[in-house]
């Protein structure tokens, strides 16, 4: 289900160029691919306000923050998490709390943007309603959450057990992509959803088919766990943490560009048009918009 009736706004050069930079040391294509159309889809403005609603480590509070002159908070009820974000997006305002009771007044953001998150949360009817209240008349709300019908090579194990009646394994020896999963969508369902909530669904996309096998778990069961030790020098936090990118000077040399290279080349196979006829894709993407009255 690729439904647009409004096409999203196309990156600016500038905005382009300036996440390039940012997304320098990312090694899960699906997250690049998430971060930039998200993007579009907020269609940022200066002044603006903005929420990152489940913002973890803060990672698009800082991209927003860098991106335009407005006002972003991040909130999330992760304070160590916070406290990571506060130290790369300084003009930003971070928040701690529960995303089916925050602590903002109604009508107080122009943009909210929701990430990898409502699949996490027990009444996703709950959570919606919340960030209408607290979205302005006519602002925008931007959506990822996973797609229920996945590539094979994105999770085989789990992919091969739900075809024979089990469910994604949310435990693993290398951990999981679906920790703390309620749910995975449907694009319909999550258009379903997103409406019953009074917001009006503008576009609806499903992305990233192609990927090298397992990439979720290098990433995040490997990978991630040994930025998050300290263990690695300095000189190779610089081209792997997802949060310095701009540190990455992008040298061809380094094993991580090198492996990263790779990645994006299979990557780039998204990008055939014909990638939308296929059934399996990583995300489901939906641009909603809370009605005027």
């Amino acid at each position: 289900m690729n439904m647009t009736e409004q096409p999203y706004v196309p990156l600016a050069p500038r905005d382009a160029s300036l996440m390039d930079t940012m997304l320098r040391n990312e090694a899960d294509p699906a997250y690049s691919r998430r971060a930039r159309r998200l993007m579009q889809y907020l269609d940022l403005q200066d002044g603006d306000t903005v929420l990152d609603c489940g913002c973890g480590y803060g990672f698009y509070t800082q991209m927003i923050d860098k991106l335009r002159d407005l006002h972003v908070v991040g909130f999330d009820e992760a304070f160590d998490r916070l406290l990571v974000g506060q130290e790369h997006a300084n003009r930003a305002t971070f928040v701690r709390g529960d995303g089916q009771g925050m602590p903002f007044a109604n009508n107080s953001f122009d943009k909210i943007l929701l990430s990898e998150v409502l699949e996490h949360i027990p009444d996703q009817q709950a959570a919606l309603h919340e960030l209408r209240r607290i979205l302005k008349p006519g602002g925008i709300l931007a959506i990822s959450v996973p797609h229920a019908n996945y590539p094979l090579w994105w999770d085989p194990a789990s992919w091969i057990w739900t075809r024979l009646g089990g469910k994604p394994f949310t435990h693993t020896k290398f951990g999981s992509i679906w920790e703390n999963h309620v749910r995975l969508y449907e694009p319909a369902e999550l258009v379903r959803q997103v409406r019953m909530a009074d917001f009006e669904v503008e576009c609806c996309e499903e992305a990233t088919h192609y990927a090298i096998p397992m990439t979720p778990y290098v990433v995040y069961g490997i990978g991630k766990p040994l930025i998050e030790s300290g263990i690695l020098p300095e000189s190779w936090m610089k081209s792997a943490d997802r949060m310095r990118g701009d540190q990455n000077q992008g040298s061809k040399l380094n094993p991580l560009n090198l492996a990263r290279g790779i990645i994006n080349y299979v990557d780039q196979l998204n990008e055939r048009p014909e990638t939308l006829d296929k059934r399996s894709f990583v995300n489901v993407f939906v641009k909603a918009r809370k009605p005027l009255s």
